[in-house]
């Protein structure tokens, strides 16, 4: 072991704080402490920061591929951009983003249903004039709501806080309004794009984007998160990092090199040190060994609730309410990541879908909710809900001239793998790689009927299965990219638990950021800003407020 330590047990080298774990929570985190002026020390296992965000030419020389996440509207209309925003493109960050068709879906029947950056142009296509005009005025409503629904996922939701937020939601409706938002949170996508819409054009576009979101067409909250999806979109559009995702990390690791945070990879931490009742550092295994680091005023880990509760801590230290929260988490639905190359663009049936930077293969809820419940029952869907990036329409840098990428994301995945909806794959041994290319070719099938010919375009191939993104990131159980299902019950003030929701756990000095606890997951860095605001500045409630304003601007 190496680290010298005082006659207190604590280690002489250690920093103001540590933070586990460098994804987009644990990286906002430490470059906002260390603007403070906090000595910061970033720990990671991976051999680099970013978590889920890097590009790579994974198929071939010139092909450059997000691995993992790709878009950063949520990034983009957060708090922590706010704040870190002109420092990371100083540092080289450059976004391209969408101005004129913005996503779309395509139904089995070839039916295709365009959202446009303008909320207008999108309502137009609507067949019933009506529904064009109520989904104008859910976006007006969450435009005029934004500071109190942006408050909510940036703050504490306990107390003062969540009053304050909810009561703004009161205006300038009163307490009706109030009701109705609470009537939304407790209504699926499904039931509230029934309930507002006669036709089908707004749960076709947007009751797919719920998988984004951890959630299913038919899980409550998704009578909010739809509205609040389309307007996000509307006003910020779908921005991607240009040359690839991994130059996000680039900057970011110039940024936390400039302000002197001292970032260690390849870093496992095995345990948090606990002294006199309080979080006083880690202990971590090197490729040279294991090490103790200090932190004299906090740790922050970036984890999932059992490994915090269960793994890192002393036993004694948790309370039994607490370990039952972490030992009763439910991890969500499974991922797939499928890389094309392709020697020239997506042979489009509809060419209008050529300009459109993602798209959803789905019937709307008809369709991505018979795949969740498949997924959730451990099947592979027959059907499965494809999401498809087309990133080089916004960034040609991302292929050769001429060429394309194709970056596919299956959400609806079985953790444990028992077997085949459609009876025509093996799934005896579970998530083999046989697995994961016989599902790959059932998407490309799929794809090819609304883009024939589409598999003669392919030049090379990568596959990413559940497996190969929990060995990226141990905060993937089971394959699972959003940190644990993201239900009602495990969401808001109720994430990860009634007893573990606050981000200050029950150890003095130990807080819990990332994807497992609230506003949950995505690549806003929204709790990672939340606790660096509370630890630098107790008197000023973090808030969304800011940048959720200027998403809206254009949806109003």
């Amino acid at each position: 072991m190496t680290g010298a330590t005082t006659a207190a047990g604590r280690p002489a080298d250690a920093s103001d704080a540590i933070v586990v774990g460098a994804g987009i929570n644990g990286m906002c985190a430490a470059a906002l402490l260390a603007r403070e002026g906090w000595s910061v020390t970033l720990l990671d296992a991976a051999p680099d920061i970013g978590g889920f965000i890097g590009s790579a030419e994974l198929t071939r020389p010139g092909y450059v591929h997000d691995t993992w996440s790709s878009w950063h509207p949520l990034f983009l209309t957060g708090a922590a951009y706010a704040q870190l925003g002109p420092d990371l493109h100083r540092h080289g960050l450059e976004y391209a983003n969408s101005d004129g068709t913005l996503t779309a879906s395509v139904a089995d029947d070839g039916t295709v249903t365009m959202a446009y950056r303008d909320p207008a142009a999108t309502a137009r296509e609507f067949a019933d004039p009506a529904d064009g005009a109520a989904y104008l005025a859910a976006l007006d409503r969450v435009g005029a709501h934004i500071g109190a629904i942006g408050g909510l996922l940036g703050s504490e939701l306990r107390g003062p806080a969540l009053v304050r937020h909810a009561l703004g939601l009161a205006r300038p409706g009163g307490p009706g309004e109030l009701e109705s938002y609470a009537r939304d949170v407790a209504t699926s996508g499904r039931g509230w794009c029934r309930r507002e819409f006669r036709g089908r054009e707004v749960d076709h576009l947007w009751a797919p984007w719920l998988l984004h979101a951890g959630l299913s067409p038919d899980h409550a909250s998704g009578g909010l998160m739809i509205p609040v999806f389309a307007a996000t979109m509307h006003g910020a559009g779908l921005p991607v990092v240009v040359g690839g995702a991994g130059r996000f990390v680039t900057a970011f690791r110039a940024l936390l090199d400039e302000l002197g945070v001292t970032v260690r990879t390849g870093t496992r931490v095995e345990a948090i040190e606990v002294a006199d009742g309080r979080a006083a550092g880690v202990r971590a295994r090197t490729p040279e060994g294991q090490v103790v680091l200090g932190a004299r005023r906090a740790v922050l880990a970036s984890v999932t609730p059992a490994a915090l509760y269960t793994e890192l801590l002393p036993a004694g230290a948790v309370p039994d309410p607490v370990r039952r929260d972490a030992v009763g988490y439910r991890h969500g639905r499974a991922a797939v990541q499928l890389h094309l190359a392709l020697s020239g663009p997506v042979p489009w049936t509809d060419r209008r879908l050529a300009e459109v930077p993602l798209v959803h293969l789905s019937d709307g809820s008809a369709s991505t909710a018979i795949a969740c419940a498949e997924a959730e029952a451990g099947l592979l869907p027959r059907r499965p809900t494809v999401v498809l990036g087309q990133q080089h329409v916004l960034d040609p840098t991302r292929a050769p001239e001429g060429a394309a990428t194709l970056w596919l994301q299956l959400q609806e995945m079985p953790r444990e793998l028992l077997g085949d909806a459609a009876g025509e794959i093996d799934t005896s041994a579970g998530w083999t790689p046989r697995a994961v290319e016989a599902l790959a070719e059932r998407v490309v099938a799929r794809i090819e009927r609304h883009a024939p010919g589409l598999g003669a375009h392919i030049v090379g191939r990568h596959l990413i299965g559940p497996a190969d993104l929990t060995a990226h990131n141990v905060n993937a159980v089971g394959g699972d990219p959003y940190g644990g299902a993201a239900e009602l019950d495990q969401s808001l003030m109720w994430r990860p638990g009634p007893a573990t929701a606050r981000h200050r756990t029950v150890i003095p000095g130990l807080w819990h950021i990332g994807a497992s606890t609230h506003p949950g997951p995505g690549l806003g860095g929204g709790s990672g800003h939340l606790v660096a605001e509370q630890l630098t500045r107790p008197s000023r409630p973090a808030s969304l407020v800011a940048g959720a304003r200027r998403a809206v601007t254009r949806s109003r």
